[in-house]
C-alpha cells in the first residue's frame, strides 16, 4: 500500500494530534505516475564572502543589489564584491523603497535618500521619527506610528506639516505601510485601512470606505504583498496571532492549526520582529515567515493544486532546531541572492549544492497514521520510492527511519544506505519493520549528503485479525 508523505502526524501531552511538516523538503504537486506529488530537496546556500556587518535589509534597484549591512549601505556585484555607498546609523532592520529618482532607507527612526550622487539624510524637522516608508504616485509616504506623512511632490526632502493624514478607524498604532494596486495600505495593530490618491490640497489621500480589514499586523516587517493580496502576521483585538491574506475588505486565514501552535511558542514582542517575504519561481508561489527560531513556508499554488494548505519548514541545522540562515531574497544576476540573518555572509540559492554556507544540514518528514480498522498488522517492508544517485561524491550517505505507536515515544532508528553518487537505481528499503496493534506513525530523516526526490512510501503490511 502507498502511504501519504506530504504531511505527517505526531501527538503531544495535551493530548492532541499535531501535524509534522517536511523539513528542508519542498512539496511539489506533480503527477509522476507513481503519486500525485513528491518531496523535492530544498536549495542550498552558496557563500560569496562577507559584508561589512549583519544584514539589515536588501532590495534591487536599477538592476543592482543594495543591502544595508552593519552601518553601511552597500552595492553588491555579481561576484559578491561590494562597494560602500554611505553610512546608515543604527542596528535595527531597515525598510527600503525606491521611486524614479531615489532609493529611500528607513532605520532606527531616521530616513535617508540615495541616488548616484550620494546618500543624504532627510533632516526636515517636520518629519520626526520614521517607522516605515512606501513610494506611491510620486510621493514618499511615511509613518511615525501615529500619522501618515507625505513628502512634497517636487522635493522628497521637504515635508509639509499641513499634509499629515491619519488612520483613525481604531485607536491602534500604525505598524507598517504597503502599496498594492496603486493604493496605500496602513497596517495598524488591529485594523488595516486603504487609501487612494485624490490629488486634493493638504493630505492628498483619502480612505477607501468599505475596504477596511478588521485585523492588523504585529510588526513593521511582518507583512508583504503576496499572491495579489496583503499577507500579514497578526489578528484582531482579543485574537491570537495567525497568518492572513487580505485585500479590499476581505480576509482569509491561511495558517493551519499547526502553524498557530508554533506561533503560540512566541511572545508578542518576539513576533513583532518577524519578517515576511514572497518568492515566485518554478510554478511555486511561496510566502516565507522568518521567526526568531523557525522559518515557515506556505505555497499558495501547491495549496490550490492539492486543495489543502501546503506548508513546509526550512532549517539550517541537522535536526531542524534552527531557523533558515537566509533572508531578503533578491532576484538579480539570474539567481536568488540572499544574506544570512545571523552573520555577515552574503551568497545565493543553488540547486547544485544542498549545504548552507558550506555546512551540512538535515532533512526529515513523517507519515500520516497507519490504521487498519484497529486490527493491527505486521510490517514486512517499507520502501521510499526516490530519485537517487545525486549524493555528494566520495560519500556513502544514510537514511534513517523510526516508528511510534503513540506519536510521542519513538523506536530506535534503523539506517539504510541512500546510494552513492551515480547509483540511480538504488532502492531504499527496510525489511522486518515490526508490527502494530492499533496505530503507527513513521518518520524518516537524512542529510544534505543524500539529496533525494521522494515520490512515495510503499509499505507491505500483513493485517492481523484479533
Amino acid at each position: 500500500m502507498q502511504i501519504p508523505i506530504l504531511n505527517g502526524i505526531f501527538t503531544d501531552n495535551s493530548p492532541s494530534f499535531r501535524t509534522s511538516y517536511p523539513v528542508n523538503l519542498v512539496p511539489v504537486p506533480k503527477s509522476t505516475g507513481i503519486s500525485s506529488g513528491y518531496l523535492s530537496p530544498a536549495e542550498g546556500i552558496v557563500s560569496q564572502g562577507s559584508g561589512p556587518g549583519l544584514n539589515r535589509g536588501g532590495i534591487t534597484w536599477k538592476d543592482q543589489i543594495h543591502r544595508v549591512m552593519g552601518d553601511q549601505l552597500i552595492l553588491i556585484d555579481d561576484d559578491g564584491t561590494y562597494a560602500s555607498e554611505g553610512q546608515i546609523s543604527g542596528s535595527s532592520r531597515v525598510s527600503m523603497e525606491y521611486g524614479f529618482d531615489y532609493l529611500a532607507i528607513v532605520g532606527d527612526g531616521l530616513m535617508w535618500l540615495y541616488n548616484e550622487d550620494g546618500l543624504y539624510q532627510v533632516t526636515d524637522p517636520d518629519l520626526g521619527q520614521v517607522l516605515d516608508v512606501i513610494w506611491i504616485d510620486g510621493y514618499y509616504m511615511m509613518t511615525d506610528g501615529e500619522f501618515l506623512i507625505v513628502s512634497d511632490l517636487g522635493d522628497p526632502f521637504s515635508i509639509n506639516p499641513l499634509k499629515y493624514g491619519s488612520s483613525e478607524a481604531d485607536p491602534d498604532p500604525i505598524k507598517a505601510l504597503l502599496k498594492h494596486r496603486s493604493e496605500a495600505y496602513a497596517l495598524n495593530r488591529y485594523t488595516i485601512e486603504v487609501f487612494y490618491n485624490t490629488g486634493s490640497e493638504g493630505f492628498p489621500f483619502a480612505r477607501v470606505q468599505g475596504a477596511q480589514i478588521q485585523k492588523g499586523v504585529v510588526g513593521t516587517h511582518a507583512c508583504c504583498v503576496y499572491a495579489d493580496n496583503i499577507a500579514f502576521l497578526g489578528g484582531g483585538r482579543s485574537e491570537a496571532p495567525a497568518v492572513w491574506l487580505g485585500s479590499n475588505g476581505s480576509v482569509g486565514k491561511i495558517s493551519s492549526r499547526e502553524v498557530d501552535e508554533v506561533l503560540t511558542e512566541y511572545t508578542e514582542n518576539e513576533l513583532s520582529y518577524a519578517v515576511l517575504e514572497e518568492r515566485s519561481y518554478k510554478s511555486h508561489e511561496q510566502l516565507y515567515i522568518h521567526l526568531p527560531r523557525h522559518t515557515l513556508v506556505y505555497d499558495v499554488a501547491a495549496s490550490r493544486a492539492t486543495e489543502t494548505p501546503t506548508w513546509f519548514i526550512l532549517s539550517s541545522s541537522i535536526d531542524g532546531s534552527k531557523r533558515w540562515a537566509a533572508i531578503d531574497m533578491i532576484w538579480e544576476h539570474d539567481r536568488w541572492n540572499v544574506a544570512d540573518p545571523d552573520s555577515d555572509q552574503i551568497g545565493y540559492l543553488s540547486d547544485t549544492v544542498r549545504t548552507h554556507w558550506g555546512e551540512k544540514v538535515g532533512w526529515s518528514f513523517g507519515t500520516m497514521i497507519f490504521y487498519n480498522d484497529s486490527l493491527g498488522g505486521i510490517f514486512h517492508s517499507l520502501e521510499l520510492v526516490c530519485l537517487t544517485g545525486a549524493a555528494v561524491w566520495g560519500k556513502d550517505p544514510t537514511v534513517w527511519t523510526q516508528y511510534s505507536l503513540d506519536g510521542q515515544t519513538w523506536s530506535m532508528e534503523r539506517p539504510v544506505s541512500a546510494g552513492k553518487a551515480g547509483e540511480r537505481n538504488k532502492r531504499i528499503m527496510w525489511m522486518q519493520q515490526g508490527r502494530m496493534e492499533n496505530m503507527r506513525m513513521q518518520r524518516f530523516r537524512g542529510t544534505s549528503d543524500a539529496p533525494l526526490a521522494i515520490a512515495a512510501l510503499e509499505a507491505r503490511i500483513e493485517p492481523l485479525a484479533f
